[in-house]
């Protein structure tokens, strides 16, 4: 099997192995009339060098913790990577290969999380990958600077497959700036330059120096042209992994869907079969009949050849095993930090107990309440701290500035991230930390600019991740800076993730609350939204901790409250309260409910939901400062809904407010109104 379209190697079994790896995405597409092979066959060579000789990895344990991360940003060329899995014997089988994009398969048609063995994180939207190998290579060095600090134990090389589109996406390049800046060394973006996307040429559209770009943000570029020559790809994939204070650029020129000559090389080998008469010339160029069939396109001689990666894997994590012991007796103390650091039921996060709330009527913004839980958290030994990230600028301000240095080149041990003003490119960062994990990552910003994150904090849904957002500056009480930087719709829109949690406490204690629910659970993201404006600590009440844990509570009642509820969160809280006090008066009973968290209420058990929403109670009133359409859920279409149905203006925090509809009187009307309703 020696033609001049496959590389020259002294092993004919190799050359069978990568001719199987170009010649199944191409027969499976072409089989199913849908997919993607194009860049699955032109990267076939440089994907089976990768795993063959350079990546440090054990198909026989996919979680081994000091392994590569390998990260397919460009994740529409999942059968690259699914090929590279099934081959070097990480369970998956040829027949599942030919399955994908079924339902059920476990080669989906991006590739996710969890679903299949050696996929480190679902990607598909293209540019997360690469931002989410920065917080993977941050997550990395952290851990090594923080636990193995003078050891090579933890140090391990993460690899994204980026395309073409890839780089145009704006959140690489953020998050790209950011790596240099830092000097993630242990960074490696192989950048397939085939010069095509769906539309068109690149020329098009894209026509600054990428490589120029890069080194500008401090990275080091190799180029790598010659796909044919296996032992050069080996030589520039090393050096690339070699550490030198920078990531690196591997800028790799392709052709894609190489080497079916009619779509080589065109927008036409992006998705879709490349015809009968072209699949069959494929095989025959490559060794095989043309009308050989998915199990005759891998050899018996080939599997064998690529299954050796289990063994040699096996070796090096044994060898890496007994580095391990050896560094632990050396270093007893820090190994068995390490070792409670990467047990996940250890909580060694929550010590919000050492915050004391202030005495009720006591006026704060739940802002610094949380930027009080954060630092508690923050000040325990430093090899307990699970808790770490930073801000999009904003640190002062969002109330979640530690004590300590920034993470940098100079110091990956750093207490904090200074992410610049890269909102996007700090979810993505979130992501990959949480990804590599154990870190619990957390960003923050003003909930306005939630917005620029939206693609990443859903993927974080996506793959349960436990990132926590902390949003500042959460309604249209934001005051003088106007409607640019005032909330409206950020609230109910982040609620229609699937799987995120949004949480708008009402004062200090329910922050506190807020924190250990957050940190009790590591398979879910979190907004936390917090106010700029002071709030007053409500009165005294019972189980606060547990309400707030289930999503809502009965914080104020009159009587039996089963006149009227009145449901609230955030600064809204307040409002209903003082409410609920004006009509008890009236000889209303009513009950307050404070609803911090729409998500943990729908979790909570029916009894539980009737004893704070009793069904008896049919007079009812949401208020929250956002857009209120969603809250008639738990009014029902009789109910009333007080909230803010268009942009704020500019002015005092309060007169905006008033202005938005938002006050005493407007909550005591719409009481008022349900109840002469029902």
């Amino acid at each position: 099997m020696g033609t001049r379209f496959l590389p020259a190697v002294a092993d004919p079994a190799e050359a069978e192995a990568i001719a199987a790896a170009i010649a199944v995405p191409a027969h499976v597409v072409q089989a199913k009339g849908h997919g993607h092979a194009g860049t699955a066959m032109a990267l076939a060579p440089l994907a089976h060098v990768l795993f063959q000789r350079v990546l440090r990895h054990n198909p026989a344990d996919p979680e081994w913790v000091a392994r590569d991360r390998i990260v397919l940003s460009a994740g529409h060329a999942s059968l690259l990577l699914y090929m590279q899995l099934y081959l070097t014997g990480y369970g998956l089988e040829l027949g599942e290969i030919a399955a994908s994009r079924t339902l059920g398969a476990r080669t989906p048609g991006h590739p996710e999380l969890s679903v299949t063995p050696g996929v480190s994180m679902s990607t598909g939207p293209l540019g997360q990958g690469v931002a989410s190998a920065v917080g993977m290579a941050m997550a990395a060095r952290h851990e090594a600077a923080v636990f193995t600090a003078g050891s090579d134990l933890l140090d391990h090389t993460i690899w994204a497959l980026a395309g073409d589109g890839c780089l145009q996406e704006g959140v690489s390049g953020e998050a790209s700036s950011l790596a240099g800046t830092v000097g993630l060394e242990n960074l490696v973006v192989i950048w397939d330059d085939n010069r095509v996307t769906i539309d068109g040429g690149t020329e098009e559209s894209m026509t600054e120096d990428v490589r120029a770009r890069y080194r500008s943000y401090g990275w080091r570029v190799l180029d790598l042209e010659n796909l044919h020559d296996l032992d050069h790809i080996e030589r520039v994939l090393r050096q690339a992994a070699e550490p030198t204070g920078a990531p690196t650029l591997v800028a790799v020129r392709s052709v894609i869907g190489w080497p079916a000559e009619s779509v080589a090389g065109t927008p036409a080998a992006h998705a879709g079969g490349i015809g009968a008469d072209e699949l069959a010339a494929v095989k025959v160029q490559l060794g095989f009949d043309p009308d050989t069939d998915l199990d005759g396109l891998v050899t018996e001689r080939a599997l064998a050849f690529t299954r050796r990666a289990r063994s040699r894997g096996e070796s090096a994590q044994a060898r890496w095993t007994d580095h391990y012991r050896k560094w632990a007796d050396h270093d007893p103390e820090a190994a068995a930090a390490w070792a409670m650091f990467r047990q996940p039921s250890v909580d060694t996060l929550v010590r919000a107990d050492h915050v004391d709330p202030p005495p009720p009527g006591t006026l704060v913004a739940t802002r610094k309440a949380s930027g009080a839980v954060i630092k508690a958290l923050h000040n325990q030994p430093v090899r307990q701290r699970r808790l770490w990230g930073g801000s999009a600028d904003l640190a002062a301000s969002t109330n979640v500035a530690v004590d300590g240095q920034r993470f940098s080149a100079a110091d990956p041990a750093g207490e904090f991230i200074r992410f610049g003003i890269r909102e996007h490119a700090m979810a993505a960062i979130l992501n990959g930390i949480a990804l590599h994990g154990p870190w619990r990552p957390y960003g923050s910003t003003y909930l306005a600019f939630s917005d620029y994150m939206r693609p990443a904090v859903r993927l974080a849904a996506l793959m349960e991740l436990p990132v926590v957002y902390v949003f500042t500056h959460d309604s249209v009480a934001v005051g003088e800076d106007g409607p640019t930087h005032q909330p409206v719709e950020q609230i109910a829109g982040l609620r229609t993730v699937p799987g995120l949690d949004v949480v708008r406490p009402a004062d200090a204690v329910e922050v506190k609350a807020a924190w250990r629910r957050i940190l009790a659970q590591p398979d879910r993201p979190t907004a936390l939204v917090l106010s700029r404006q002071d709030v007053p600590v409500l009165p005294q009440r019972s189980d606060v901790e547990d309400g707030v844990a289930r999503g809502a509570y009965v914080a104020w009642c009159e009587g039996d409250g089963l006149d009227l509820a009145i449901i609230a969160t955030g600064s809204e809280v307040q409002l209903a309260v003082a409410a609920a006090q004006l009509l008890a008066a009236e000889q209303v009973a009513a009950r307050v409910v404070s609803m911090p968290c729409v998500e943990w209420f729908l979790d909570a058990d029916h009894e539980y939901v009737e004893s704070v929403l009793p069904k008896a109670v049919t007079a009812r009133v949401a208020v929250e400062a956002g857009r209120g359409d969603a809250w008639y859920r738990w009014t029902g279409s009789a109910g009333q809904v007080v909230s803010v149905e268009s942009f704020g203006e500019s002015g005092s925090g309060a007169e905006v407010m008033r202005r938005c509809g938002v006050h005493l009187d407007a909550v005591v009307a719409a009481a008022r109104a349900t109840l002469n309703g029902c």
